[in-house]
Protein backbone atom coordinates (compact mmCIF):
# COMPACT_ATOMS: atom_id res chain seq x y z
CA UNK A 1 0.00 0.00 0.00
CA UNK A 2 1.48 3.33 -0.98
CA UNK A 3 1.78 5.32 1.81
CA UNK A 4 0.33 9.12 1.45
CA UNK A 5 -2.34 9.25 -0.58
CA UNK A 6 -5.84 11.53 -0.01
CA UNK A 7 -9.21 10.05 -1.11
CA UNK A 8 -11.91 12.76 -1.84
CA UNK A 9 -14.75 13.29 -4.44
CA UNK A 10 -13.75 14.78 -7.67
CA UNK A 11 -14.83 18.26 -8.08
CA UNK A 12 -15.15 20.34 -11.68
CA UNK A 13 -11.42 20.62 -11.49
CA UNK A 14 -10.73 17.02 -11.51
CA UNK A 15 -12.11 17.69 -14.78
CA UNK A 16 -8.58 17.02 -16.96
CA UNK A 17 -6.95 14.58 -14.72
CA UNK A 18 -10.09 12.19 -15.06
CA UNK A 19 -10.67 12.52 -18.47
CA UNK A 20 -7.07 11.15 -18.59
CA UNK A 21 -7.94 8.41 -16.68
CA UNK A 22 -10.78 7.33 -18.08
CA UNK A 23 -8.62 6.32 -21.15
CA UNK A 24 -7.33 3.50 -19.34
CA UNK A 25 -10.67 1.62 -18.77
CA UNK A 26 -11.05 -1.42 -21.63
CA UNK A 27 -14.28 -0.12 -23.00
CA UNK A 28 -15.25 2.22 -25.30
CA UNK A 29 -13.41 5.28 -26.61
CA UNK A 30 -12.37 7.62 -23.63
CA UNK A 31 -14.49 10.86 -24.16
CA UNK A 32 -12.65 14.31 -23.80
CA UNK A 33 -15.46 16.56 -23.10
CA UNK A 34 -15.25 17.70 -19.70
CA UNK A 35 -18.73 18.73 -20.13
CA UNK A 36 -19.46 14.72 -20.36
CA UNK A 37 -17.43 15.00 -16.82
CA UNK A 38 -19.85 17.77 -15.37
CA UNK A 39 -22.77 15.90 -16.17
CA UNK A 40 -22.46 13.11 -13.77
CA UNK A 41 -21.04 15.46 -11.54
CA UNK A 42 -24.15 16.94 -11.85
CA UNK A 43 -26.17 14.19 -11.63
CA UNK A 44 -28.46 14.19 -8.41
CA UNK A 45 -27.54 10.97 -6.25
CA UNK A 46 -24.27 10.39 -8.66
CA UNK A 47 -20.41 11.35 -7.28
CA UNK A 48 -16.95 10.64 -8.45
CA UNK A 49 -14.66 9.46 -5.63
CA UNK A 50 -10.65 9.72 -6.49
CA UNK A 51 -7.47 8.94 -4.59
CA UNK A 52 -4.43 11.21 -5.21
CA UNK A 53 -0.97 10.86 -4.44
CA UNK A 54 2.05 13.62 -5.05
CA UNK A 55 1.63 13.04 -8.41
CA UNK A 56 -2.45 13.43 -8.75
CA UNK A 57 -5.11 11.73 -9.22
CA UNK A 58 -4.51 7.56 -9.73
CA UNK A 59 -7.79 6.15 -9.40
CA UNK A 60 -11.22 6.99 -9.36
CA UNK A 61 -14.93 5.18 -9.97
CA UNK A 62 -18.39 6.18 -9.69
CA UNK A 63 -21.18 6.14 -7.21
CA UNK A 64 -24.85 6.26 -8.57
CA UNK A 65 -27.37 6.26 -5.30
CA UNK A 66 -31.00 5.68 -6.87
CA UNK A 67 -34.59 5.80 -5.13
CA UNK A 68 -36.13 2.30 -4.52
CA UNK A 69 -40.15 1.17 -3.47
CA UNK A 70 -38.47 -2.21 -2.12
CA UNK A 71 -36.50 -2.63 0.68
CA UNK A 72 -38.62 -0.29 2.98
CA UNK A 73 -37.51 2.65 0.42
CA UNK A 74 -34.04 2.04 0.87
CA UNK A 75 -31.86 3.57 -1.91
CA UNK A 76 -29.07 0.86 -3.30
CA UNK A 77 -25.89 1.89 -4.92
CA UNK A 78 -24.50 1.15 -8.62
CA UNK A 79 -20.68 1.67 -9.15
CA UNK A 80 -19.12 2.28 -12.51
CA UNK A 81 -16.58 2.76 -14.11
CA UNK A 82 -14.04 1.70 -11.71
CA UNK A 83 -9.93 2.45 -12.81
CA UNK A 84 -6.68 2.76 -11.14
CA UNK A 85 -3.96 3.77 -13.21
CA UNK A 86 -1.94 0.96 -14.70
CA UNK A 87 1.22 1.73 -12.88
CA UNK A 88 -0.07 2.03 -9.30
CA UNK A 89 -2.17 -1.20 -9.39
CA UNK A 90 -2.00 -3.27 -6.18
CA UNK A 91 -1.00 -0.72 -3.89
CA UNK A 92 -4.24 0.36 -1.85
CA UNK A 93 -5.53 3.41 -4.32
CA UNK A 94 -8.50 1.42 -5.58
CA UNK A 95 -9.48 -0.70 -2.43
CA UNK A 96 -9.21 3.14 -0.65
CA UNK A 97 -12.05 4.36 -3.24
CA UNK A 98 -13.97 1.87 -2.96
CA UNK A 99 -14.29 1.61 0.49
CA UNK A 100 -15.03 5.32 0.60
CA UNK A 101 -17.92 4.74 -1.93
CA UNK A 102 -19.23 1.71 0.27
CA UNK A 103 -19.23 4.09 3.55
CA UNK A 104 -21.18 6.63 1.47
CA UNK A 105 -24.14 3.95 0.35
CA UNK A 106 -24.54 2.49 4.01
CA UNK A 107 -24.23 6.14 5.63
CA UNK A 108 -27.94 6.80 3.49
CA UNK A 109 -28.99 3.29 4.56
CA UNK A 110 -28.27 1.71 1.18
CA UNK A 111 -29.48 -2.20 0.71
CA UNK A 112 -26.82 -3.00 -1.62
CA UNK A 113 -24.25 -1.58 -3.88
CA UNK A 114 -23.98 -3.36 -7.12
CA UNK A 115 -21.17 -4.00 -9.82
CA UNK A 116 -20.42 -5.29 -13.20
CA UNK A 117 -16.81 -6.45 -13.82
CA UNK A 118 -15.76 -7.36 -17.50
CA UNK A 119 -14.09 -11.10 -17.42
CA UNK A 120 -11.21 -10.20 -19.28
CA UNK A 121 -10.15 -7.76 -16.85
CA UNK A 122 -9.10 -9.78 -14.27
CA UNK A 123 -10.69 -7.96 -11.75
CA UNK A 124 -13.04 -10.13 -9.86
CA UNK A 125 -10.87 -11.05 -7.05
CA UNK A 126 -9.87 -7.51 -6.58
CA UNK A 127 -14.09 -6.99 -5.77
CA UNK A 128 -14.32 -10.14 -3.99
CA UNK A 129 -11.39 -9.07 -1.28
CA UNK A 130 -13.29 -5.71 -0.78
CA UNK A 131 -16.43 -8.09 0.17
CA UNK A 132 -18.69 -8.28 -3.04
CA UNK A 133 -20.17 -11.30 -3.78
CA UNK A 134 -21.46 -13.04 -6.37
CA UNK A 135 -24.73 -14.72 -4.20
CA UNK A 136 -27.57 -15.94 -5.96
CA UNK A 137 -27.49 -12.96 -8.91
CA UNK A 138 -26.85 -12.86 -12.23
CA UNK A 139 -25.27 -9.54 -13.98
CA UNK A 140 -27.03 -9.60 -17.40
CA UNK A 141 -26.12 -6.50 -19.86
CA UNK A 142 -27.77 -5.59 -22.88
CA UNK A 143 -25.76 -3.13 -25.53
CA UNK A 144 -27.62 -1.33 -28.20
CA UNK A 145 -27.18 -2.82 -31.81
Amino acid sequence: MHDAFVVRDLVRADAEAALALYSELTLGPPCTAPEAFFAVLDHPGTSITGAFDQDGLVSMATLHLLPNVTWNARPYGVVENVVTRSDQRKRGFGRAVLDRLLAKAWAVDAYKVMLLTGQKRGALGFYQAVGFTQEDKHGLVIRRP
